[in-house]
Order: C-alpha cells, then structure tokens, then sequence
C-alpha cells in the first residue's frame, strides 16, 4: 500500500491515518467538518489535499448511520482500488450496500476492538490498535487483493486480524462490548444525585466498573442504533438475572431461616457464574488468563514514583504483569498493586523493602 484516504477523521480514522503515515504511507484526510481534517493533518496524520487520483485503500470512518452513504459516494467516484470500513457494527452497513445495488468486489468489513473515552482528532494516536484484535468481514464477492490490502493496513497498525462473519461479528460485540457500555452507564447513573458524602467512598471498584460510562452519548446513540437488537436481548437475559438476585436479596431479609437459605443460594449461584464467566476473559497477549498475585505498595503522589518501583522490581529481576493504582481519598497518597507471578512475591517484596517502600500486607 503506496496511497490511502481517510474519511472521517476523528478518534479511529485519525489514529489509522497516523499509524500509516509513520510507514510511510501517503495518506490523504477528508471528513464533512474541514477543520477536523486540517487537525488531523496538523498532529502529522497525512495531507487534507485532495488526491489526484485514485488511492490504493479508502477507509471509511464514519458513524455506523453514515457509513453505507459515505462508502457508496466514494465508491461510485471510483476514489480508490479497495474500500473498507472501521464501524462497530458490520451486517447492517454491507446489507445497505447491497441494497443499493454497488458490486462489493472492492469492499471489505472491518472493526478495530479498540478506542478510549474520549474522541476527535486530538485524541488519537499511532498505537492505539497495537496488539488489539482487527476483525475483518470479508464475503465471497470480496477481492483478494482488497482482501490482502485490509491486511496490510491491520499490519501498519501492528494490530492482530481475525476473520469473521459480520452478523456473528455484530452479535459478539453486543456481549463483550455494547451490552457492557450500558450497564456500567446505569451503574454510573445511581451517582448523579448521590450524597457527597457517600460519592467520596468511591474506591476502586466503581472506578473499574464505571470507567467507559465516560463516553461521549452521542456517539454511542450511533452505535446502539446500528446493533439494537442483539443488545437488547442479552439486556433481557441481565434484566431476568437482576430479577432474580433482587428476589434472592428480599429474601435475605426474612426472618424465616429456609427463605434466608433459598436467598443466600441465590446470591451464591450468581456470583459463581460471575466467576465462571471472568476466568474466559483472556488474559496478557490474548493468552488464557493466569493467576497473579498481588504485592501492594503504599507511594506518595509525587514525580517519579512509579518509576522507582518499576525500576527496583527489574533489578530485582522481576516482571511486573499488570498494575493497579488506587488513590486514596482526600490524600496525596495511593496504593499500587503489582501483579507478579506467585513464584516472584517473596523476591519482589524483600527488594522492595530493603529499598524502603512501605508494603501493605
């Protein structure tokens, strides 16, 4: 791939365009709000000059509900040798395009299974799809070399691709993606009018499972749009679960022993599917997921901490698998938690300590 054009450039097509470019890719910004794409070219993404002529790869990233318009305008003015798509959703965009009667030879579905909370041009960056899945959606009508091309582009990101079927695709990502923007949002909610003294209790926790509740709505509106279906059905399957563990904590109430032990069965049995369906998360690198264990260590909020303790873990010769910060209210202090391989707690603690951090038990 010598040429692409970017259309839409905000927080994925913006970070392609700059993961491009840095391989050498003349890439060429246009969105429908000009000084989005001059942004875009101004943070070194590529030109917002029109091509002379058509680019080898047109990717599109637009909403999902402007997708199918945006690819069959680009697609009719013959702007490029292959076209693709970065939507979240993938079966109603390709079934657009076939109702508009376009040969889909020189198109390919894909989606990119990552992002941030925040959007637009200035949110983006190079690295933002390194070792995530890229999936791609390819029919029998799709050309090979639009087929190698998409692969290309997956490459330039250092992305990993996985080949799937857009309906199947849009179903998984109801699950591990869509249906999990909304519950954590009606997690959030219960805060809004929450007393000040009970916000400030907030811990790591409802940090973890509020975080993506940050997302700008009106983008989300676009893609629960594009995928209301599937997503409101696994709602229902939650919505059926939530029943059940209200009954179960009503019943915990009692007085009476045996609906006191029907409740606690209850709360017990979702709780061990929760479990059940945690450890199938994958773990490092796509990898099935291991068990660390944790050494916390108590730090000031000042420059340069953490990395004192990164640091001493490698001269302790000890690789640090995962981090967690947890600050503390109201305080100039947190606790950070490195995730290590059991075999390497006792070592990583006495180098810690002999260093002088101060380790919570």
């Amino acid at each position: 791939m010598r040429t692409a054009l970017v259309i839409g450039t905000g927080l994925i097509g913006t970070s392609a365009a700059l993961a491009l470019a840095a391989r050498g890719v003349v890439v060429h910004l246009a969105d429908h709000d000009p000084e989005q794409a001059r942004t875009a070219a101004a943070l070194g993404a590529g030109t917002d000059e029109v091509p002379e002529g058509p680019v080898d790869l047109a990717i599109v990233a637009a909403p999902p509900a402007h997708v199918a318009a945006t690819l069959a305008d680009a697609m009719r003015r013959g702007v490029a040798r292959g076209y693709l798509d970065v939507a979240s959703v993938k079966g109603g965009p390709r079934r657009e395009l076939e109702a508009l009667g376009l040969d889909l030879s020189s198109y390919i579905g894909s989606h990119p299974m990552s992002g941030r909370e925040k959007s637009g041009p200035l949110a983006a960056t190079g690295d933002l799809f390194e070792g995530r899945p890229w999936v791609l959606t390819p029919t029998r009508d799709t050309d090979t070399e639009v087929l190698n091309l998409a692969l290309e582009l997956v490459s330039h990101c250092r992305a990993v691709p996985v080949v799937m079927d857009a309906d199947a695709h849009d179903r998984a990502v109801a699950l591990v993606s869509h249906m999990p923007h909304l519950v954590s949002s009606m997690v959030a909610a219960r805060l809004e009018h929450a007393e000040e003294a009970a916000v400030r209790l907030c811990g790591q926790g409802i940090r973890d499972v509020t975080r993506i509740a940050a997302s700008d709505p009106r983008m989300w509106i676009d893609i629960l749009s594009a995928n209301p279906g599937p997503v409101a059905d696994l709602l229902a399957d939650v919505s059926a679960d939530l029943d059940e563990t209200v009954q179960a904590l009503r019943a915990l109430q009692s007085s009476d022993e045996s609906k006191r032990r029907t409740g606690a069965d209850g709360i017990e049995d979702v709780l061990r599917r929760g479990n059940a369906g945690q450890v199938r998360v994958p773990g490092k690198h796509g990898s099935a997921p291991r068990a660390y264990e944790v050494v916390a260590v108590l730090i000031d909020d000042q420059p340069g901490q953490l990395a004192r303790i990164f640091a001493d873990a490698g001269m302790a010769g000890v690789n640090i698998e995962d981090v967690r910060i947890e600050h503390a209210t109201g305080q100039q202090a947190g606790l950070v938690q490195l995730m290590v391989e059991p075999k390497a707690v006792p070592v990583l603690s006495a180098a810690l300590r002999e260093r002088g951090w101060a380790l919570r038990q």
